[in-house]
């Protein structure tokens, strides 16, 4: 633009260079007079329709209307705003074709990613949460913990990878028939045991820091304590907890893709996860890192005396599987599939009577 209109507008976000012309976007009543008294002429329009064509593929500027006769708002607008409820469901299952068209190999490598994210995050809701309730209290502590803790989710959707719980909303995508069941339980086979797999890389890589020994073994007694309340819940428990994490797990990654923006798709993601992990719902793949990272330090925290002999002997494998991982995973099974992809996909992408009438051709 070679002279710069008090009502253009141009910026570099995630998706590209975004430009717009402010009085066609937000529907300013113009008329013939005001178009002439800033310069808005019939070959300036033209020049800032080219400009955003270039940048965005659709332009929208100002006609000569009659006075305060608002302008039509166009696609041009869509560039601006999160989409609505509708068109997420229509992403949602393109997602889903893409991510159970993805090769094997690849989608080992992210899953071993988004595992090794979730873990990271939970490092994080470990390391800063270990002595704040002494600070600032059980529920801000919880607070701050789950904003830490989005760390991973926020690795997984910009950064890009596989995880399990997210995968739920494939489900979606089986329902409209783009996928077939078949995919679906591949994807989810594939993810959940190279989640675990990342997970593990990273418990094995945090012990080995000797991070955990900071604070006079604060750490050490917060990691244990969290995989000793983890083991000690009732099947029943630890089920409806997986049910309502992966509900807002769900629903973060839902929201995250209406996002047009890094910022808006942090924002998205962000607060669903505080509030699971505020909440103290439970998520299969943090799991599979904060309960082996608890068995791996309840050595030591019997050595310093931090936990009696018989908090630390309930800590094991089996009593992960059995007690945890297990009702766990079904619960956020339950919680992605039934409360978001069935759901979502009930209420805006279910064909009507009328479109079963047309396409069957019968009534």
């Amino acid at each position: 633009m070679s002279e710069k209109c008090a009502f253009w507008n141009e910026y570099d976000s995630i998706a590209g260079h975004v430009c717009y012309c402010e009085l066609a976007a937000f529907n300013r009543p113009v008329n013939p007079q005001f178009l002439q008294a800033i310069g808005c002429l019939p070959e300036k329009r033209k020049e800032c329709m080219k400009c955003m064509e270039y940048a965005v593929g659709v332009g929208l500027v100002p006609e000569e209307l009659p006075a305060l006769q608002p302008v039509a708002v166009t696609s041009a607008v869509a560039v601006l705003s999160c989409d609505p409820p509708a068109e997420i469901a229509k992403t949602v299952v393109g997602v889903a074709q893409k991510k159970t068209a993805t090769a094997t190999s690849s989608l080992v490598i992210l899953a071993i990613l988004a595992g090794a994210y979730i873990a990271l995050g939970a490092v994080m809701f470990t390391i800063i949460t270990n002595d704040l309730s002494v600070y600032i209290g059980d529920g801000l502590s919880r607070l701050v913990g789950g904003v830490a803790f989005s760390l991973g989710l926020i690795l997984v959707i910009l950064g890009g990878a596989e995880l399990f719980t997210g995968n739920s909303l494939l489900a979606a995508g089986y329902l409209d028939k783009k996928v077939t069941g078949k995919q679906v339980l591949h994807n989810w086979l594939w993810v959940y045991l190279f989640n675990f797999v990342g997970a593990l890389i990273v418990v094995a890589l945090f012990y080995y820091s000797g991070i955990w020994k900071a604070n006079a073994g604060g750490i050490t007694l917060r990691v244990v304590n969290i995989a000793y309340v983890k083991v000690s819940l009732s099947w029943s428990e630890a089920l409806f907890r997986g049910i309502l994490c992966n509900w807002l797990v769900c629903l973060a990654v839902w929201l995250s893709l209406a996002g047009k923006d890094a910022i808006s798709k942090i924002l998205a993601i962000m607060i669903p996860i505080t509030a699971f992990v505020a909440a103290g719902f439970e998520h299969s793949i943090a799991n599979m890192y904060f309960v082996p990272m608890g068995i791996l330090l309840k050595n030591s925290a019997m050595a310093q005396g931090l936990f009696s002999p018989s908090v630390l002997q309930s800590i094991t494998w089996q009593a992960f599987f059995i007690n945890n991982l297990i009702p766990v995973t079904i619960g956020n099974i339950i919680g992605g599939v039934v409360f978001v992809a069935i759901a979502y996909w009930t209420c805006y992408l279910r064909p009507t009577m009328t479109r079963r009438i047309i396409v069957n051709g019968k009534f």
